[in-house]
């Protein structure tokens, strides 16, 4: 019998938050240990994954584990991976693991702050992992008590109604892909929600699949998020603590681009053929306001959180480029590019948000106005934000490059227009390099002498998502063949 690591690698950090509940009231040091402990067991069990692999050139998915769970509609516990998810599953516990590392420090309520982090943890990677579309809305409606609860619990002073806001829009916005899975269902012939069949034979055609696509469009859209429906982003990121912010970023935002992959485009995809050229348009428009709307704020935090939607727009991009190419080869190229971007935006916007939260704590402002010559004062904390800053700007040789280079390759030969997207990239550069010169660069302020830089908590939080950073920029076939081993068989 084969050990099933894809479903202990799952559960851990459920595992770990039980025991977390049953220790109430243990010190703080203790809680962070258990967190520690089991987020790094689980970063392991997910390096076991990566190394099992997946197949090349055959489609459907591998380490499959399958229990029933209620046989009368044809629901069963059924997961694994293929090599859309498995990066992701990766990415995943890499974040969670460092989030936890750096989040060592949080005295209060400690016990709770870890179990909820381990909660959310356990509801991300199932969402990545599940192959039965019930189980998958189960862990992809859990995501939103997690973080509703980090937010509210330990956010800043706006912290109650940005944990509201978030989880309002996402709640709201999932049903309509509760009703296109239903439609799904009702759809395929016997009835099933079993992923793997959806995708080999999608039951649904014509306007029925027109509608499934658009409810599902409506809802991972809201997660990613596209415009007009971002606006609880910058809230949610401005208020919530910085290792929520990691997450939130880094992983939650995923799950909308993730399920545009294996919903929208492998379940309805004659439907999101047809409907590429406004997905297209709309990823454009969200790119290039997420951009320039970054441009224009003065909060480090808010300008992180905005490229977000900026580089988002250019993973929904990839996928609306991969829907339309008759070509199998331009496909596979956009949609290799779409999946790196994911991997490199939650390393890089990670390491970003780890780095304005440690400047934080210290200067109790992400105000770049009220900073100066930072490079002098800390300069640790100075490089290390320059780094992640020019690989969120797309330089040559760091994490975003190789990816968005995939991107815009196949855009050029599929939405020729579209391509204005680049414009993007040089807007991101303008906003970056303003953001260090007005914070980093020049004089230092008198009151900020003194500030101390990185210790070693916090190094050995953000170091493993900067040498990420360069190693995806340097070696992107690391994970491009696994996500290439699927893409190339993905769509007919």
């Amino acid at each position: 019998m084969t050990f099933p690591i894809v479903s202990v690698t799952l559960f851990l950090p459920l595992l770990g938050a039980a025991l977390l509940l049953l220790m109430r009231g243990s010190p703080p040091r203790v809680a962070h240990g258990v967190g520690i402990a089991f987020s790094g067991l689980t970063l392991l069990g997910a390096l076991w994954m990566w190394a099992r692999g997946v197949p090349t050139g055959e489609v459907g998915f591998s380490q499959v584990e399958e229990i029933p769970w209620i046989p009368s509609i044809g629901a069963a516990y059924r997961v694994g991976v293929d090599g859309v998810s498995l990066p992701l599953v990766l990415m995943t516990a890499v974040l969670f693991f460092v989030s936890l590392v750096f989040s060592a420090h949080v005295r209060e309520r400690a016990g709770s702050y870890v179990a909820l982090f381990l909660l959310l943890e356990t509801a991300c990677l199932g969402s990545f992992v599940a192959l039965d579309m019930i189980l998958f809305y189960v862990f992809f409606e859990v995501t939103l008590v997690g973080m509703y609860f980090i937010i509210a619990g330990w956010g800043y002073e706006g912290r109650q109604r940005a944990a509201l806001t978030f989880f309002l829009y996402t709640l709201l916005g999932s049903l309509p892909l509760l009703l296109a899975i239903l439609a799904l269902y009702l759809g395929s012939e016997p009835n099933t929600f079993d992923v793997r069949e959806i995708v080999a034979a999608p039951p649904l055609t014509g306007l029925a699949a027109m509608l499934a696509l658009i409810a599902m469009l409506v809802t991972f859209f809201v997660k990613t998020p596209l415009f007009p429906v971002h606006t609880w982003l910058p809230l949610a990121h401005t208020e919530a603590p910085t290792a929520g912010s990691v997450i939130l970023a880094g992983v939650l935002l995923k799950l909308g681009t993730y399920g545009l992959v294996r919903f929208a485009l492998q379940m309805t995809p004659d439907a999101f053929r047809a409907a590429a050229p406004y997905v297209a348009a709309l990823a454009v428009f969200s790119a290039l306001y997420g951009a320039f709307v970054a441009l224009g704020q003065t909060d480090l935090k808010r300008l992180v959180a905005y490229t977000s939607v900026n580089h988002m727009g250019y993973v929904v991009l990839g996928v609306a480029v991969a829907a339309a190419a008759t070509d199998a080869g331009t496909r596979a190229l956009a949609l290799d590019g779409a999946v790196l971007q994911m991997v490199s935006h939650g390393v890089v916007t990670g390491a970003l948000f780890l780095l304005v939260g440690m400047l934080q704590d210290r200067a109790h402002t992400r105000e770049m106005r009220e900073f100066g010559g930072l490079l002098r004062l800390v300069p640790v904390l100075g490089w290390f934000f320059v780094l992640a800053a020019f690989a969120s700007l797309g330089l040559p040789g760091l994490a975003h490059f190789a990816a968005e280079f995939q991107i815009f390759l196949g855009t050029l030969a599929v939405y020729p227009v579209a391509a204005v997207v680049v414009l993007g990239i040089a807007v991101t550069a303008g906003l970056y390099l303003r953001a260090i010169q007005v914070a980093f660069l020049g004089k230092p302020s008198e009151d900020r002498v003194g500030m101390k830089d990185l210790g070693r908590r916090e190094l050995l939080a953000v170091v493993p998502l900067l040498v990420l950073t360069v190693l995806l920029g340097v070696a992107p076939f690391l994970v491009l063949e696994t996500v290439h081993a699927t893409t190339r068989v993905l769509l007919p």
